[in-house]
């Protein structure tokens, strides 16, 4: 088959030539895309400022203020984007970028569920403020001061002196003890005294104790309630109210108190028994140990009565 050249030259230059009539009919279209895109741009970096300044108000978290004037800003280009592909006729092309853009996300939405979760509890936390920096709280059996809330994981440092790093997930799906949210706190004693105290003076007693203590609150009555029959004791829960935000403080209080009520039973004759079990012949249908101790000796001497008799056989 023979080349021929002028016939290639004339079907590439009808090509060329059909596409420069339809650039030149886009033309006046892409004019106004690129006049869309660079409103969109102005639009979307005087939102951006417009939302970091409003979110100051709501939050004190750079972090989150970035991450929602991003957002802002990332869409308002994104809408701009479409409108100009739309206005040069490039509806399928949209079309494509939502379909693909829609897949990727849900994509990464299943790869990444654990992150989502922990980014999102970040922000509602950021958002709801249950606990803030500084908060002494109690969450999944880690107890400490909150030193750390950042997007994804809540840092505790504990009494002890160790660094606790929580999902946000677990912090704001778990029940969490503020102890700082309230600074009323009620101490519970815990007590047993010996079956042979009297009752009513030991609760006298223990009430005046406690009540000396320089950091009660005025307002709550001491209260003393009689709880159960042990096994060596009658055990008693002696209640106060201190007002101490932070734990330390709180375990104090609770030292002095037991430091006063031993104290007061000592001085008062007041026995706090060790658990122990007492054996006692003496009771209602019993016997006396003397008689228990005579039975044992005539038992041995008759048995001795009979080894001799066996002996003798």
């Amino acid at each position: 088959m023979e080349f021929n050249l002028n016939k290639a030259i004339e079907i590439l230059s009808g090509k060329l030539s059909n596409w420069l009539e339809s650039l030149t009919a886009l033309l006046p279209n892409m004019v106004v895309a690129v006049f869309v895109l660079v409103v969109s741009y102005i639009t979307a970096r005087m939102l951006r400022m417009g939302v970091s300044n409003l979110m100051r108000r709501f939050s004190a978290k750079e972090a989150i203020n970035s991450l929602f004037s991003t957002i802002v800003y990332l869409t308002a280009l994104g809408v701009g984007l479409i409108v100009a592909l739309n206005v040069l006729h490039l509806q399928q092309t949209v079309t494509s970028l939502l379909a693909g853009a829609g897949i990727i996300g849900l994509a990464l939405g299943f790869a990444f569920q654990d992150i989502a979760a922990n980014f999102i509890s970040g922000v509602l936390i950021a958002f709801r403020k249950p606990i803030q920096l500084g908060d002494i709280i109690e969450t999944k059996s880690f107890m400490g001061t909150v030193e750390k809330i950042d997007l994804r994981v809540t840092m505790l440092r504990t009494f002890q002196g160790l660094h606790v790093i929580i999902p946000n997930k677990d912090v704001f799906q778990s029940p969490v003890t503020n102890y700082t949210k309230t600074s009323d706190r009620r101490i519970d004693l815990e007590v047993g005294v010996s079956y042979a105290d009297d009752l009513e003076k030991v609760k006298e007693v223990a009430i005046h104790a406690v009540s000396e203590l320089p950091y009660l609150l005025p307002n709550k009555e001491v209260e003393l309630h009689y709880t159960s029959f042990g096994d060596s004791s009658i055990n008693f829960k002696l209640m106060i109210w201190v007002h101490y935000p932070d734990e330390p403080g709180f375990l104090k209080a609770q030292s002095d108190a037991i430091i006063a009520v031993k104290k007061a039973f000592d001085e008062n004759d007041i026995t706090i028994p060790f658990p122990i079990r007492t054996l006692d012949f003496g009771i209602k249908g019993g016997k006396e140990l003397s008689e228990m101790k005579t039975n044992v000796g005539n038992l041995k001497a008759s048995a001795n009565g009979k080894t001799k008799a066996l002996e003798e056989n």
